[in-house]
């Protein structure tokens, strides 16, 4: 499984055509403890870098972007009843949505760890 990274600190992993999406370790090390999530709904589409979920902290309300294009198929409904999922297992169980991609060519213009790490540091 491949998971590449966005300048807006989303990460998404790829399983064939449909990505897994979610907010990496430093988004909610940002954020701080998070306190509830707007999540999509299953059947919406979007385009790449538009809002798909709204995350609320202790500190502030974040928006969630689309890291591609593509179409809501299934939502984590487990992390608006555990919020606190988001921060404990970011790259887990806290994930966001599951899309099934428009457009693979997209993910070319995402980074993989080693450049999110230098974008990061």
């Amino acid at each position: 499984m491949t998971t590449r990274f966005t300048k807006d600190h989303e990460w998404v992993r790829l399983e064939g055509d449909i990505a897994i999406i979610g907010i990496t370790q430093y988004a909610t090390e940002q954020l701080g403890d998070v306190i509830s999530v707007e999540l999509p709904d299953v059947g919406k589409s979007f385009k790449k870098g538009d809002e798909i979920a709204v995350v609320d902290s202790v500190k502030t309300a974040a928006e969630v972007y689309a890291p591609l294009s593509g179409e809501v198929i299934e939502i984590n409904d487990g992390i608006e009843d555990a919020p606190q999922l988001v921060n404990d297992e970011p790259l887990a169980g806290g994930w966001f949505a599951k899309l099934k991609i428009a457009d693979k060519g997209e993910l070319d213009g995402l980074m993989d760890e080693a450049a999110y790490a230098k974008h990061i540091a």
